[in-house]
């Protein structure tokens, strides 16, 4: 293995590692619930849901979850493939601010909802 590959192959293993960590957080904090579509996602589904980076950069993991919005894998490709045909790249920032992210708030009126007799 030469210099170049040991340095491809040890990004590959560190990006895995941090999938793991944030994909994992952002299953425990938020609904197993498509924030584009509203699908709802079970254990035996959940590998069809995904954590999409709202700003695009896979490197802002805060804490509190507030860069990630969990979508199913098709809105999922989806939404990249919006971003890509706009032109945009991980370096344009500016638009990504500007542009509108998943919308859905699938559990909004769930008190009414329990409420009702």
């Amino acid at each position: 293995m030469n210099k170049y590959d040991k340095i491809i192959a040890e990004s590959r293993r560190n990006a895995e590692a941090r999938g793991h960590s944030y994909r994992e957080q952002a299953l425990k904090m938020f609904p197993w619930v498509c924030g584009k579509c509203n699908r709802e996602f079970t254990r035996e589904n959940v590998s069809e849901l995904t954590v999409h980076h709202k700003d695009h950069n896979h490197d802002n993991n805060p804490a509190d979850g507030s860069n990630w919005e969990l979508l199913c894998v098709y809105c999922h490709d989806h939404e990249h493939s919006k971003y890509l045909d706009a032109g945009n790249s991980k370096s344009d920032a500016s638009h990504e601010s500007r542009r509108k992210h998943a919308t859905s708030r699938p559990f909004a009126n769930l008190k009414d909802l329990l409420n009702k007799k």
